[in-house]
C-alpha cells in the first residue's frame, strides 16, 4: 500500500484562526494527541517569532513522542547576511528539533514588493539557508510560499526557487497555495512542470479560500505528492487550511493510501472534538466524517433503508472514523424511524405493532407543536414508556408560584413556592434562585431530595432556550433543552410552551424523572424492571 506522510500544522497555522489562543500546555496536550493518533510530523510553531513557541520547544524536548517528529518553522535568512548570522535561523537551531521547515518566496511579486530585494538574491537566500541547516544535521523541508500564484505569474522564476531548494539539499519541497485560490484543473499541469525540473520528494500545503483545499491535496497525491500539510478541523487564517479530518479518511477509505493505521483512524472523531474543546470552538456539526450530523438520518425512507442496509444512505461505516450513526426522530420519519431509534436505545419495538403507530403519531403531533427529540433521549425514552402504559410519573405537581422582584440594589430576586405529592405524602416548600427557572429547580429539588436522596447526584449541566417562530413576538412558542448529568451518564430532555417557565418545567421534570429512573434505587424497582423489560426482552 502506498504511504503518505501527514504534516500537521494545527499548532501554528491552525492557531492563526480568529478566536484561537492556545497556551503552551494546550499545545503540548494537542501534540501528544496528534502523536497518539499517528501523525508523521507536527509543526510546533515559529521559535523566532514569540516567547510562547520558544517555551513550547523547550518543554517538548522532555516529551517522548512515539510516532511523530516535532518540527520548528521559520523563514529563510534575510537579504544581505549569512545564514549563520540570521537570528531566525539561530532560533531554529536552538529549538533543538531534528526536522526544520523553512519558507521562502516563490512569487516574484513578493520578492520585489515584500522583501525589497532581487530575484537572484532570493534564490541565494533559499539555497544558503537550507545548506546551512543541512550542515547542522537537520532534516529540512522547504515551503515554497505562494508557489502556484508565483508559477502563474512567472513560471521560470517559481521553478527556479524550488530548484534552488533542491540544490541546497531540501529533503522535501512543499508547494504552497498560500492564498487558497488554486483550482484543481490548474494543479496537474503545474505539478508536471515541477516534476520535470526537480526529483526531490514533493509535498503540498493548501488553504481553503476557494473551498478547494481538500480536493487539491487529494489530487496532488494522485499525481505523486508524498506529504500533505493541513490542520485538524481545517483551522487556520481566513477560510482555514486543508482539513486533515477529511483528507486522512479519504486517503484510507477512498484511495487505499495509508497515512495512519485503520485502528488509529478510529480515533479521528475523538481527536477532532478534543482539539475543538481546547481551541474553545464549537465543533462543526456538518463536517464530513467527524461531524455530529455526518451520519445522521431524518427522512423516513432513508431511515427504513439504513436500518436494513446502511450502505443505502451512508458512503462509509461511521465506526471506521470513531463516529456514530444517529437516527433523528421527526415528523418526516415513518415507523422505521421509531423502530430503529428504539433499537439504538436498546428497546425492542416491532414496527408492525399498533403501539409503534401510536408512538409515531404522538411524536408527529408533538413535533408539529414544536418539540424536537434530537438530543433529548431522556424525554424520548419516557415518552415510549408512557405510550406503552409502562410507566407512571414519580411525583405529582399540585401547584407552584413564582415571585420575581427587582430591588433597590438593582438585583433581580426570584423565589419559587411549590407543592408536590409523592404517594400519600405532600411536600410544600420554597427556594430562591438567580432566575425563575433556577428558583423552580431549587424548590423542586428541595421538595424531593428528602424522599429521593439520589437526586443530590443529579446536576443540571446545560440550559438552552430557542424561539420556535418569531412572528408571534413575545407570545411565540419556545423550546427548552436541558442537559443533565450524574456520575455515570449525561442525558437531554425537552419542553415546549408559549410560556418559558412551563417549557422549562416540562424539561426539568423529565430530566429528574429520567435520572432517578436510571439509578439503581429500591423505590423504583417495579418501574426499572419495566424499563429493563422493554430494553432487554422486548415487547416485539
Amino acid at each position: 500500500m502506498k504511504k503518505v506522510d501527514i504534516y500537521d500544522t494545527t499548532l501554528r497555522d491552525g492557531s492563526q484562526r480568529e478566536g484561537v489562543s492556545l497556551s503552551v500546555t494546550d499545545k503540548l496536550k494537542i501534540a501528544q494527541k496528534l502523536d497518539d493518533f499517528g501523525i508523521s510530523y507536527i509543526e510546533g510553531g515559529w521559535p523566532g517569532s514569540n516567547p510562547k513557541d520558544i517555551e513550547f520547544f523547550r518543554r517538548a524536548k522532555k516529551v517522548k513522542f512515539k510516532n511523530a517528529r516535532i518540527c520548528a518553522f521559520g523563514s529563510t535568512r534575510r537579504p544581505g547576511i549569512q545564514a549563520a548570522e540570521d537570528n531566525n535561523i539561530k532560533a531554529l537551531i536552538e529549538a533543538g528539533t531534528d526536522t526544520v521547515t523553512i519558507f521562502g518566496k516563490s512569487w516574484d511579486f513578493h520578492v520585489h514588493d515584500a522583501l525589497k530585494t532581487t530575484l537572484d538574491e532570493n534564490l541565494d537566500m533559499i539555497r544558503d539557508s537550507i545548506s546551512f541547516l543541512k550542515l547542522k544535521g537537520r532534516e529540512v523541508f522547504f515551503d515554497a510560499e505562494h508557489f502556484f500564484d508565483g508559477y502563474k505569474a512567472n513560471p521560470e522564476f517559481a521553478l527556479a526557487t524550488i530548484e534552488a531548494a533542491a540544490k541546497g539539499g531540501a529533503d522535501v519541497v512543499i508547494l504552497c497555495d498560500t492564498n487558497g485560490g488554486l483550482m484543481p484543473w490548474e494543479l496537474v499541469p503545474i505539478l508536471s512542470a515541477v516534476k520535470e525540473r526537480i526529483k526531490t520528494p514533493l509535498g503540498i500545503h493548501t488553504h481553503d479560500d476557494a473551498g478547494m483545499a481538500t480536493a487539491n491535496s487529494l489530487l496532488a497525491v494522485k499525481e505523486g505528492i508524498t506529504q500533505i500539510h493541513g490542520t485538524i478541523n481545517g483551522y487556520g487564517e481566513r477560510c482555514g487550511n486543508a482539513n486533515l479530518c477529511t483528507i486522512i479518511p479519504n486517503l484510507g477509505l477512498k484511495m487505499g493510501i495509508e497515512s495512519v493505521t485503520p485502528e488509529q483512524l478510529k480515533g479521528l472523531t475523538k481527536l477532532s472534538r478534543f482539539i475543538a474543546e481546547l481551541a474553545n470552538i464549537a465543533p462543526a456539526d456538518q463536517q464530513p466524517y467527524v461531524g455530529y450530523n455526518a451520519f445522521a438520518h431524518k427522512g423516513g425512507i432513508h431511515i427504513d433503508a439504513v436500518s436494513k442496509m446502511p450502505a443505502t444512505y451512508e458512503h462509509a461505516d461511521p465506526s471506521e472514523v470513531g463516529n456514530k450513526r444517529r437516527i433523528l426522530v421527526s415528523e418526516l420519519g415513518g415507523r422505521s424511524t421509531i423502530t430503529l431509534k428504539t433499537h439504538q436505545n436498546n428497546f425492542k419495538l416491532d414496527k408492525s405493532r399498533p403501539e409503534t403507530a401510536s408512538v409515531l403519531q404522538r411524536i408527529k403531533e408533538m413535533e408539529h407543536y414544536g418539540y424536537q427529540f434530537e438530543g433529548a433521549e431522556g424525554s424520548f425514552e419516557l415518552l415510549i414508556l408512557k405510550m406503552m402504559k409502562a410507566y407512571q410519573p414519580l411525583f405529582q405537581l399540585e401547584g407552584f408560584r413564582m415571585i420575581i422582584e427587582k430591588r433597590e440594589d438593582g438585583h433581580m430576586y426570584s423565589e419559587a413556592t411549590i407543592k408536590v405529592r409523592v404517594g400519600d405524602v405532600q411536600v410544600h416548600t420554597a427556594a430562591e434562585g438567580n432566575g425563575p427557572v433556577n428558583a423552580l429547580d431549587n424548590a423542586l429539588r428541595k421538595a424531593l431530595e428528602g424522599i429521593y436522596p439520589a437526586l443530590k447526584e443529579i446536576k443540571l449541566t446545560d440550559f438552552k432556550v430557542r424561539v420556535i417562530d418569531g412572528v408571534d413576538g413575545t407570545g411565540a412558542q419556545v423550546r427548552v433543552f436541558i442537559e443533565t448529568s450524574d456520575k455515570e451518564k449525561t442525558w437531554g430532555t425537552v419542553g415546549v410552551s408559549p410560556n418559558i417557565i412551563e417549557a422549562s418545567w416540562i424539561a426539568l421534570v423529565d430530566s429528574i424523572e429520567y435520572g432517578l429512573l436510571c439509578r439503581k434505587l429500591p423505590e423504583f424497582t417495579e418501574a426499572r424492571d419495566i424499563l429493563e423489560q422493554l430494553k432487554g426482552e422486548g415487547i416485539s
